[in-house]
């Protein structure tokens, strides 16, 4: 059953990596092309457009890492527990 769950939050993360990086697309045209306005009278443009692309890309890479760093740390303690019981039950 715990593995059904650590699987689970594996395809979980992937998609919400690829949520984010959809939305970083969108965000990236509504800032681009969509001709509105900010709170403090800012205007978008393609030069604000490409440094929310930036920003966001770097975000998506630095929070998918984290997320699967995580994943990555259990299953490495894991796979140590399982070595060291090999180890001692062969003594």
């Amino acid at each position: 059953m715990r593995d059904f769950f650590i699987h689970s939050l594996e395809k979980l993360i992937g998609v919400i990596i690829v949520l984010m990086g959809i939305g970083i697309i969108i965000g990236f045209f509504g800032i681009a092309f969509g001709g509105g306005y900010g709170p403090y009278g800012q205007s978008g443009g393609i030069f604000a457009a490409l440094i929310f692309l930036f920003v966001g890309a770097i975000y998506v890479v630095l929070m998918g890492g984290f997320m699967y760093l995580g994943v990555g740390i259990y299953q490495n303690t894991l796979r140590t527990a399982n070595a060291v019981e090999k180890l001692t039950a062969g003594k």
